[in-house]
């Protein structure tokens, strides 16, 4: 009773325990993985949301300090000073909103070739790579870097780019620009009040990353070996893990609908929100859909391996199936020799060890997809076919060895 009770709890553990368990890896990977972190915020730099969230917001910035009514009323004042009639300098006064319009078109214009530029990823990614701990400022509230977090905002800096496009519409003839000053050039992309809330989880899930997830394991492995039943048990514990993963995966599209509906005025874009969070929860979700799949495999393989009519079925076939390839490969003088008797004799633990490779590869591949999962699925598919057909080979050798079984009565 005791050792079906520590296993039950067990196992309700590890289906619970398995999302923390990824969300733990996708933490402390992004934090102190400097590669996975520049490949996490590379496509932001190309991203249309952000660039036109930086177009905006770059002009926004430069275009706030280009007044074209005071430009017109000195243009005005100058040529009346020069003799120009009053009825004729109140017109070029009435021009001040073309003026203001065409400054900003200017500087919208310059702005969006300065972002869609190949200088404007380079700088991105060299000073996101020089500086990757802006993930760990934007979880854990430490280090500074490209995307800074304060009170709970998330805020790209677009300084360069200002200055860029001044000096670019300085160079072009626009001479007001020359005397903008130093301007806020912080583009808010994500602000969130329970930041500080998240930073302490971060902080915790960061420094329990390396180990939690292997102790995760472990609890599954002792709540299988404990039950009574165990193929039934990996089922039920690869489901219930598959679940888990499922409910969070879908918690994370309700909360991603929650915030983008929820956004403060300070964020300038909700698209650019969007595909910052979309960026920073990429491999979130990869390893959500990647543990559900792994799961649902899992479960049914020890569906197959067990007595149930459709496994004992499927089993059967496969076997006939094999079976008849090798009688007609008998047929044509083909044989598979020792290595089909060998086969035939070691099969389950040939087995066994193809498993255990497949799981350590599984273990030891540097962040799994679904891609991983079914791949692997299709090398161990593969391989059990294999060893069937060299089964078959070596009961077939047998059964030529052993000759032609004689009827009944027949003593010559």
């Amino acid at each position: 009773m005791a050792r079906a009770v520590a296993s039950a709890v067990l196992i309700v553990l590890t289906c619970v325990l398995v999302p923390v368990a990824l969300l733990a890896t996708w933490v402390h990977d992004i934090v102190l993985d400097t590669d996975r972190y520049v490949a996490t915020v590379d496509p932001l730099a190309k991203n249309p949301a952000v660039r036109d969230a930086a177009v905006h917001r770059i002009t926004e910035a430069v275009g706030a300090h280009v007044d074209g009514q005071r430009a017109a009323a000195d243009i005005a004042s100058w040529l009346q000073s020069q003799g120009l009639p009053p009825l004729a300098a109140d017109a070029v006064r009435g021009l001040g909103p073309q003026l203001d319009s065409a400054a900003n078109q200017a500087v919208t214009k310059t702005a969006t070739r300065v972002v869609d530029s190949d200088a404007f990823a380079t700088v991105w990614n060299t000073a996101n790579r020089a500086a990757h701990n802006a993930v760990v400022h934007a979880l854990t509230g430490q280090g500074r870097g490209a995307v800074g977090v304060s009170d709970g905002t998330v805020s790209l800096d677009v300084g360069t780019a200002v200055d860029r496009v001044k000096q670019e519409l300085v160079d072009a003839g626009l001479k007001p620009a020359a005397r903008i000053p130093q301007v806020d050039k912080q583009l808010v992309l994500f602000q969130s009040e329970e930041l500080a809330k998240f930073r302490k989880a971060a902080h915790l899930l960061d420094v329990v990353g390396n180990w939690f997830p292997v102790l995760v394991v472990v609890l599954g492995v002792a709540g299988v070996f404990l039950a009574r039943r165990r193929r039934r048990a990996l089922a039920r514990t690869a489901l219930g893990a598959a679940f888990a993963c499922l409910v969070v995966a879908i918690a994370l599209v309700l909360a991603r609908r929650y915030y983008l509906d929820h956004l403060p005025p300070k964020v300038q874009s909700k698209a650019a929100a969007a595909a910052v969070f979309d960026t920073l929860v990429h491999f979130l979700r990869v390893s959500l859909r990647t543990a559900v799949v792994l799961g649902v495999v899992i479960a049914l393989g020890a569906y197959l391996v067990g007595p149930g009519r459709l496994p004992v079925a499927v089993r059967g076939a496969s076997d006939h199936t094999a079976d008849s390839a090798a009688r007609w490969a008998a047929a044509h003088h083909i044989s598979t020799g020792r290595v089909g008797s060998w086969t035939l004799a070691y099969r389950r633990v040939i087995t066994l060890a193809v498993l255990l490779i497949i799981a350590l590869v599984f273990a030891l591949w540097n962040h799994p997809t679904v891609l991983t999962v079914l791949l692997l699925v299709l090398v161990l598919l593969g391989v059990l076919a294999l060893l069937a057909l060299l089964a078959a080979g070596g009961r077939a050798d047998l059964r030529s060895a052993r000759g032609p079984a004689r009827p009944p009565g027949d003593e010559t």
